[in-house]
């Protein structure tokens, strides 16, 4: 039988990609996300082995019930990616303590609810993958986003601990890093650079690509193909690791 992979943030970016890729390899996917239309779309696209599911990971209560769904129609839970994710701009002393507590709800508390629920299964299996798509923010600091960059140290500092915990019961658990990735977010931040600041394009988007060594942005793609490896048997004795991907950056 096929696993079954959770993914929140399924709905668009780095969650639809890698849903879409898990999927082709022959995953039972479950999509889980705040707003339903596009999970829905996205699971009409993928067909049979697929599921939406409307979810706000800062919800224990109402995630709890949206993992028992998932099982309830697809079967136990072997996979958790945990792509979910807010990412506030603010100079850090003007940054709003609700906007902070925001950030640390959706990043932080978000994987600790998702992981802790899936966890249950994985540890009376035997078997399973949990995967956090963090950032170069858990291994570096960037200014203007205090609250990004605290809450993805916090995620890679979970997932290491937890590595260790669970490192005998046949669980992986990791952490994906990738510099900035080409997706409608730092698009559209690219087109409110040119709007407000009267830069080219060109220009914009060398902001987000001086840091990679590489000169471009990674693909969603190259993303999802980390967690497919990760996914796999190939990848048993990869736990509590910073699987970096931006080009050197933090080389």
């Amino acid at each position: 039988m096929t696993r079954h992979a959770l993914i929140t943030g399924a709905g668009s970016g780095i969650g639809e990609v890698i849903s879409r890729q898990l999927h082709a390899e022959g995953y039972r996917v479950s999509l889980v996300g705040r707003r339903i239309e596009p999970l829905q779309t996205l699971s009409t696209s993928l067909g049979s082995g697929s599921q939406a599911l409307a979810g706000d990971v800062t919800d224990r209560a109402g995630m709890v019930e949206c993992f028992a769904t998932a099982r309830e129609h697809l079967g136990y839970i072997d996979i958790l990616v945990n792509c979910a994710g807010v990412a506030p701009t603010a100079p850090f002393h003007r940054l709003d303590f609700t906007e902070w507590q925001r950030t640390m709800d959706v990043n932080v508390n978000g994987v600790f609810h998702c992981t802790q629920i899936a966890l249950e299964n994985m540890l009376n299996a035997g078997w399973g993958r949990v995967i956090s798509i963090a950032s170069v923010a858990s291994l570096r600091g960037f200014p203007y986003v205090s609250g990004y960059c605290a809450s993805k140290h916090a995620v890679l500092g979970m997932t290491r601990a937890l590595a260790l915990e669970v490192a005998t019961r046949g669980i992986t658990v990791n952490a994906i890093c990738p510099g900035y990735v080409d997706t409608d977010i730092v698009r559209s931040a690219i087109a409110e650079i040119v709007s407000k600041t009267g830069r080219t394009a060109e220009d914009a988007l060398q902001h987000f690509t001086e840091s990679n060594p590489q000169g471009r942005l990674i693909k969603a793609s190259e993303v999802a193909s980390a967690v497919r490896w990760l996914c796999s048997d190939g990848a048993a004795s990869v736990t509590g690791q910073a699987v970096s991907i931006d080009g050197g950056g933090t080389a």
